[in-house]
């Protein structure tokens, strides 16, 4: 029982560590990936906007499912910071193609468009497992 005790007392600051760094990545890649797209998801979803909702979800989801693979195979905190910042810019891409797909995507999201909002959140977060498991290696 006192290696267990042992291994937890070791374990638990580098736990601490990754994990808060995880989270704090994640908050700061939400915020800036809110900030970045063409219109104010949060606003939207306020406002009852299901197609917002859909997307920003998608657009969540799409930032921790990498930062999690990447937080399971962390070495260093400085591989989830990285790979973190990978994984908003590889998003972030990810909108502006769908957008670039989907003509005038800010205007059917505004609009509350369903379809257009399902189909993107298909396209993030199929770009998101890819962007994962490419960090994962």
């Amino acid at each position: 029982m006192s290696a267990v005790i042992e291994s937890f007392l070791s374990g638990f600051p580098f736990f601490i560590l990754h994990f808060s760094i995880t989270l704090a990545m994640f908050f700061i890649a939400v915020f800036i990936y809110e900030k970045i797209t063409p219109y104010n998801e949060m606003e939207l979803v306020k406002k009852g906007n299901i197609s917002a909702a859909i997307s920003f979800s998608a657009g969540i989801l799409g930032l921790a499912i990498p930062l999690a693979f990447c937080l399971a195979s962390s070495v260093h905190h400085w591989d989830i910071i990285i790979w973190g910042v990978v994984a908003l810019i590889v998003q972030v891409i990810a909108f502006y193609g769908a957008n670039f797909i989907l003509d005038d995507l800010k205007t059917r999201i505004e609009n509350d468009e369903i379809g257009s909002a399902i189909l993107l959140f298909s396209g993030k977060i199929s770009v998101a497992l890819i962007n994962a498991a490419a960090i994962l290696g």
